[in-house]
């Protein structure tokens, strides 16, 4: 028996679920089944609800330890939940004293609001060829729909020292591709002697791992970019050319409602200046449908942003209220009619990736391989391969043939 880890959410969770089993299985606790919960919408929390009452019904007598978002915000409500044996605190679930304690009772008291406590680099293989790494924590900003900042607590880096050496230890064991990751990337650095960027802490990465292929970056604030990450954009080759923005809205009214600190301008701007540094570059953004006040003009405006940034890859969710927050205040869309905006946004995301993978048929694509019939080109197309096969973490140069609702087919180049 192993540590079992069931993860919702985003890929600094997918991180974190990983570096718990590790955690949970050198302390001894084979016996652990630990749900990494997420807060961001409320479909997030009733799965996980789901999967604990599941993993409780079908695992008898094993344990069931409980953290992440939703748990540090309500840790009594998940305590109470069948099979709960354990609620740790965001804070604490990377503590190697915690798992090692795992049988001590602690009052769910304790778990509390989330506190300041220092971040590591932590790292998630999240295939054998590409790995995240942890380079960020927290929040500082109060965008009106977002519990994120109350389960996470304040923007903390990580050194630029401690990342290049977990990048370092990655390429030496075969990661080709590395994806640095956070709540909140684009806010790394002022809390760290100097006030390091984003950007000059990839460059430090890249100069000082020459071994390491590809580099890419999570989440973006347009916000935020700051001139050393735009200069690397144009000059460094490595970084991949795809930009995965926190867009949230194409419309200035649910913008200033929702607390951005940008406006559908800036948006524009930013991927016209990009797309002149980088001329193939690729961009996916996340985009919220049905926002409290929302109107037709502004659903317009979101689609009509999906052609204005030349968006290709986009992550739509339906409003979903969290309580607390200052637009579950706010007068309230019909759960149906956000999930059929939702929809149409999806639909124009799905027409937009398909023009995107049209024009990449005919073009050489250096493809890295995460099984040996399939994966990502530089922008993070998915690349399924046809008539050749390769080595799982090999960089393939092929020839994109063809494409489908899946992605590119790419032969021998």
């Amino acid at each position: 028996m192993t540590p079992e880890v069931i993860s919702f959410g985003c890929r600094l969770n997918a991180s974190e679920s990983e570096a718990m089993r590790a955690l949970a299985a050198q302390a001894g606790q084979d016996d652990a089944i630990i749900v990494n919960t997420c807060a961001v919408t409320a479909e997030a929390e009733a799965q996980a609800r789901q999967a604990i009452r599941r993993a409780a019904r079908d695992n008898p007598g094993r344990r069931i330890v409980v953290t992440g978002c939703a748990a540090q915000i309500a840790p009594q409500a998940w305590a109470a939940l069948p099979g709960v044996a354990r609620v740790i605190g965001n804070a604490d679930k990377l503590d190697p004293a915690i798992w090692a304690a795992l049988d001590t009772p602690v009052p769910v008291s304790d778990v509390m609001a989330a506190r300041a406590a220092p971040v590591h680099p932590v790292a998630h293989a999240a295939s054998r060829a590409r790995a995240l790494v942890q380079v960020q924590q927290g929040c500082d900003h109060r965008c009106t729909f977002c519990v994120i900042p109350f389960g996470r607590g304040p923007s903390r880096s990580v050194p630029p020292e401690a990342v290049v050496a977990q990048v370092r230890a990655l390429v030496a064991r075969g990661h080709r591709e590395v994806v640095l990751t956070g709540v909140d990337i684009t806010s790394y650095g002022p809390d760290l002697p100097g006030g390091p960027t984003l950007g000059a802490l990839a460059r430090r990465v890249l100069a000082e791992v020459p071994d390491l292929p590809r580099l890419r970056l999570s989440s973006l604030d347009p916000a935020e970019m700051d001139a050393e990450l735009w200069r690397l954009l144009a000059e460094e080759p490595r970084l991949m050319p795809h930009l995965h923005l926190s867009l949230q809205h194409g419309s200035d009214l649910i913008l200033k409602r929702m607390k951005r600190r940008h406006r559908r301008a800036d948006a524009v701007a930013l991927c016209d200046r990009a797309r002149r540094l980088r001329p193939d570059i690729a961009f996916g953004a996340d985009l919220i449908a049905g926002f409290p006040t929302e109107g037709e003009a502004d659903v317009a405006a979101t689609l009509d942003l999906i052609e204005a940034c030349g968006l290709t890859f986009l992550h739509v969710f339906p409003y979903s209220e969290r309580p607390g927050t200052p637009a579950a205040r706010m007068p309230q869309l019909p759960v149906p009619l956000r999930r059929e905006r939702a929809a149409r946004l999806r639909e124009a995301g799905r027409a937009a990736m398909r023009r995107f993978l049209q024009g990449r048929l005919g073009r050489r694509e250096e493809v890295l391989l995460e099984a040996p019939d399939r994966g990502h080109s530089a922008h993070f197309a998915p690349v399924r391969l046809r008539g050749v096969a390769g080595a799982r973490g090999e960089l393939r140069v092929l020839r994109a043939v063809a494409c489908d609702d899946d992605g590119l087919i790419a032969e021998a180049a």
